[in-house]
């Protein structure tokens, strides 16, 4: 189980480590010619992986590069090349894009700039130099079977031609060049650390250590192919003999069972380990070692995957491959996929083949078909890190191994689309982090990004994950493009709605580039389809502005509380914890009880397309707007009608929340905030301040009665008492406005105090009732 803070945000230590470009040891991320904060949100660090250092990706296999001239003439292709030497000569003399990241949110900083000359439309240029993109994979099977391999190691996720290029290109490019450094440096940060120890932490198994030595092997393995120094070698072994049991003090117990496979993700991530190192190390280990890995992984990894697709009992290791659309089933089968085609030729058990023939069609069937059809992780938006992980490993190991995918990639044609998700589900301080978070995330990172960038010949994807914080670790090494040119944001909608009806939300900003932006998302959805890590939440929102969150998540409970995934019924015990019941979500609650599970939102919404340029400044214009409105009312019990608007007005720079209600019980508007509040004299005014920022909530045309209260963020005496006590959630409070049952319009305008923003350029809208919202009006 990961540590949270108050606020369910996952807690760590930096996850780059020393040798990042970005990180330095006494200040922590450098964040040039940007004034510190005087307080930091508590908001900060939740939605982002918990590692002592970097976490993993994806993957990437075929041609590099050549996608968009295969059909190209000569001359068109000489053009090409040479706009792709200029574009990526700006690239080298600016160095990454990102001039630092953000020491409290760790997001990247960009330069605030005109200077447009390689701030151009996302492009993957044509060219054979190896020095802008990877060679032609000479392995191109005619007929590809998931057990015909390809001849030479590794054949995993980075076959020998790509290593053989790889120090060239890191010496010419300076994303490739500051992850290779960083991933050293991690590398020997762990050499000084003892084994990975077993811990068996309740609900979670030993997830966490599993995934630690994933990491660590993975970044042993590749300082060992990039050195040749045998400490990288040595000591990788250690970590797997550990994990095997085999040294002083064992590991887990003493059986099949070591590798915990009734929490089917441990013994997934451990053969995933396991397959890393021998496929990627296979020629420098000996005969005997070799034979040490192998049949350790068969033992306690492939071994229980055959038990778990060969027993019908869901309850038993396999539940995850039965109608489970999200990262069980994609974690589960990307490891046990990695496991077998590492050593498949070696394995005289047969083992090896008779797994290929099963994870295969069931991801196909199962981990390709987690995202909605706009590309919403279902699951929320922290599992997709855990997800889109298992699923771009699983797939680049099978286009590399075996030279095709097998329709992983397109046989859900939406799921190109998650990517987009992503990116607009990342705020400018963090993740729209609705539901639960899921454990720490180790060696898991947002790369896939990287992956399906080339895959579906999206670049905005790998523009946007280059600068992150998390590119830094090997997968990124082999599914980066160098010859990827140009700026995410430009020519990128500030907003977006997803309108499948399992989640119908909305993301909405005024930049893409300035980490001080306003950024409103909202939601609405069903409340059931989730795989139970959803919270009661129709109606929830956060808002960013000035470099902080204002308005905020809770996160996870405690995933070993009693009853905590028993089911997303009704009475369900999940939603006694005030973290997952209604009263603990920025909405309004009725009666002081849960939202109904069988809640069919409407929604509606409409913007003003507003894109950004290739500049990094973004001069917002005076009409650009954009709304979000839902028809909540089947989402509560003893409502007649409710609906929920949210409307970004003033050129972006302020926000109205507005609802119409009627309802037979008391009704409770109620927004989480780290903030420290001072509501007015009146009640329809309350000061929030974080640090030296602020931000006005005003409460207009106030019905009789209706003013802000604040309350702390614990549940009601009257509440049914859960199997175990809440975490307590300390430094958040409850903005709140409490009525009487009746008919209501709660119209609440949102105002960040912007630096330089004189008080009469600020707008006070017109009241207009939803059904009649335009982009205009309320302005």
């Amino acid at each position: 189980m990961a540590n949270y803070d108050a606020l369910g945000s996952q807690t760590r230590n930096s996850p780059y480590g020393s040798g990042d470009p970005y990180y330095n040891e006494s200040s922590g991320y450098i964040t040039p010619a940007r004034p510190a904060k005087k307080a930091v949100s508590k908001w900060v660090k939740f939605g982002i992986p918990v590692a002592v250092v970097i976490i993993a990706g994806a993957v990437l296999g075929g041609v590099l590069g050549s996608r968009s001239s295969k059909n190209a003439s000569a001359s068109s292709s000489a053009a090409a090349s040479a706009a792709a030497t200029s574009a990526i000569s700006v690239k080298n003399d600016i160095g990454r894009f990102a001039t630092a990241t953000d020491s409290q949110y760790l997001v990247p900083i960009y330069p605030m700039t005109t200077n447009t000359a390689a701030f151009t439309t996302p492009t993957f240029v044509s060219t054979t130099n190896t020095n802008l993109g990877w060679p032609q994979d000479p392995f191109q099977p005619s007929n590809p079977s998931p057990t015909q391999v390809r001849p030479d190691r590794p054949r995993l996720i980075a076959p020998t031609y790509m290593w053989d290029a790889l120090p060239n290109l890191i010496k010419n490019d300076p994303y490739l060049s500051g992850w290779n450094a960083t991933i050293f440096s991690n590398a020997t940060q762990y050499l000084a650390l003892p084994p990975v120890a077993y811990f068996l932490d309740g609900g979670n198994g030993i997830l966490d250590p599993a995934r630690e030595i994933k990491q660590r092997v993975k970044a042993f393995s590749y300082a060992y192919r990039l050195s040749n120094d045998t400490k990288w070698l040595d000591r990788t072994y250690v970590e797997l003999q550990n994990a095997a049991g085999n040294l002083t003090g064992g590991w887990g117990p003493d059986n099949s069972t070591k590798w915990n496979p009734t929490h089917f993700l441990d013994t997934a991530e451990l053969t995933a380990a396991y397959a890393i190192a021998y496929d990627w190390l296979y020629n420098e280990w000996t005969p005997t070692q070799r034979s040490s890995i192998m049949t350790t992984m068969i033992t306690y990894g492939l071994n229980n995957g055959v038990i778990a697709y060969s027993n019908s009992d869901p309850a038993a290791y396999g539940w995850w491959k039965t109608n489970t659309e999200g990262n069980w089933n994609c974690v589960c089968n990307n490891g046990l996929t990695m496991g077998a085609l590492a050593i498949l030729g070696d394995d005289t058990t047969g083992i090896a083949a008779q797994l290929l023939g099963l994870t295969v069609p069931n991801a196909l069937q199962n981990c390709a078909f987690a995202p909605s059809s706009d590309g919403t992780w279902s699951e929320t938006a922290n599992y997709w890190y855990f997800g889109t992980t298992g699923h771009a490993e699983m797939a680049s190991s099978l286009l590399t191994a075996t030279g095709s995918t097998y329709d992983l990639l397109s046989v859900n044609s939406e799921f190109q689309l998650t990517g987009q998700y992503h990116m607009y589900v990342s705020g400018p301080g963090s993740l729209f982090n609705y539901g639960d978070c899921g454990p720490n995330k180790y060696s898991t990172t947002a790369n896939a990004m990287l992956f399906y960038g080339q895959q579906y010949d999206m670049p905005q994807y790998q523009l946007f994950q280059r600068d992150q914080f998390d590119a830094a670790e090997p997968w990124s090494m082999f599914w980066y493009n160098p010859a990827v040119t140009g700026a995410f944001w430009d020519g990128l909608a500030l907003d977006h709605f997803f309108d499948n009806s399992t989640d119908q939300w909305g993301s909405m900003r005024s930049s893409w580039t300035d980490e001080n932006a306003l950024y409103v998302a909202v939601k609405a959805g069903t409340l059931q389809g989730h795989q139970t890590h959803n919270d009661l939440d129709c109606g929830d929102f956060v808002v960013d502005a000035l470099g902080v969150r204002w308005f905020g998540e809770l996160g996870s409970g405690d995933y070993n509380s009693i009853g905590y995934f028993s089911n997303d019924l009704q009475d369900s015990q999940r939603w006694l914890y005030y973290r997952k019941m209604t009263e603990g979500q920025n909405t309004i609650l009725v009666n002081q009880q849960n939202q109904n599970v069988a809640a069919a939102p409407t929604v509606r919404h409409d913007t003003s397309a507003t894109v950004q340029g290739s500049s990094t400044v973004m001069n917002v214009p005076g009409d650009s707007s954009a709304y979000f409105v839902a028809d909540l009312s089947s989402a509560y019990f003893n409502v007649t009608s409710f609906s929920r608007g949210v409307h970004l007005i003033n050129g972006r720079k302020q926000v109205l929340i507005q609802d119409e209600i009627t309802a037979s019980a008391p009704i409770m508007w109620r927004a989480h905030t780290n903030a420290t509040i001072v509501v007015s004299s009146d009640g329809f005014t309350a000061t929030l301040t974080i640090g030296s920022e602020t931000t006005i909530v005003q409460l207009l045309n106030p019905p009789s009665g209706a003013a802000f209260t604040t309350m702390n963020p614990v549940r009601f005496a009257t509440d049914p008492t859960p199997p175990q006590p809440d975490q307590p959630n300390d430094g958040v409070y409850v903005l709140v406005i409490s009525l009487p049952a009746g008919s209501y319009t709660l119209e609440v305008l949102i105002s960040p105090q912007w630096p330089g923003m004189s008080s009469s350029s600020y707008t006070t809208p017109a009241s207009v009732p939803l059904s009649q919202w335009s982009l205009t009006s309320p302005s």
